[in-house]
């Protein structure tokens, strides 16, 4: 059993009964039926000598821990070291997964107003999960906390990045903003505060206290979720 087993998983996917087919699997029951590695192996289409486009794209999935934020982290350099996996096809797959990170900013811009940690999380997280550093960001908002923009103050290192508070107080003041809230990731994927982010936010809501301005919640963005300063009593 177990060598039949090894010879259909080397078969071509041509070879396959038509349902088990992705593209065809797809045209049947839609694409919802599809398995992430299912989708993989439409983007990639063929395999290589030992793996079908679908034992191949299970064996990439697999080693990012079937993570499709951390296979986006993945640099054309290191697609291309799988068997199979040529420049164009590393480009394929960089492509799509762009493709879907931007149609779920896209559907993020149509928040208007904040309301809650979830809404920050959902703002801010096509800009900072997939990244492998740290960015900061600052939210501005008027009095009803309805969204006026959204800006990078800073990128930094692998653990950290410096950030300057008096850009965030003057950008903060040209934009008339009477609310802030600060957002950065963890490349890590931890979301726990350090010590520094416990000491930059104090300071920053002080600093911002003096020009009447309120910082509402600084969220911190890993992998599968988030910290939020305020949720946790911090603010």
């Amino acid at each position: 059993m177990k060598k039949q087993a090894e010879e259909k998983t080397k078969l071509s996917i041509k070879d396959w009964a038509i349902e088990d087919r992705p593209r065809e699997k797809m045209l049947v029951k839609g694409k919802s039926a599809l398995s992430d590695a299912e989708l993989l192996a439409i983007l990639i289409r063929s395999g290589n000598s030992d793996d079908s486009a679908l034992s191949l794209s299970q064996k990439i999935l697999h080693d990012v821990d079937n993570s499709l934020v951390k296979l986006s982290s993945l640099s054309i350099q290191s697609l291309i070291k799988y068997k199979g996996i040529g420049g164009a096809k590393a480009i394929t797959i960089a492509a799509a997964l762009e493709l879907g990170r931007r149609r779920r900013e896209a559907t993020v811009k149509e928040v208007k107003s904040i309301i809650s940690s979830v809404d920050i999380y959902e703002y801010m997280q096509s800009s900072l999960t997939d990244l492998n550093y740290e960015e900061f960001w600052v939210i501005f908002l008027n009095a009803t906390n309805k969204i006026i923009s959204k800006t990078v103050i800073s990128q930094g290192g692998i653990s950290e990045t410096l950030v300057d508070s008096k850009k965030i107080f003057k950008l903060a003041l040209e934009n008339n903003a009477v609310n802030i809230i600060l957002s950065h990731n963890h490349p890590s994927g931890q979301v726990n505060p350090s010590e520094t982010d416990i000491t930059l936010t104090k300071k920053i809501k002080n600093g911002a206290e003096t020009l009447d301005i309120k910082l509402l919640d600084h969220i911190i963005i890993g992998q599968s979720g988030y910290f939020s300063f305020t949720d946790e009593g911090l603010i």
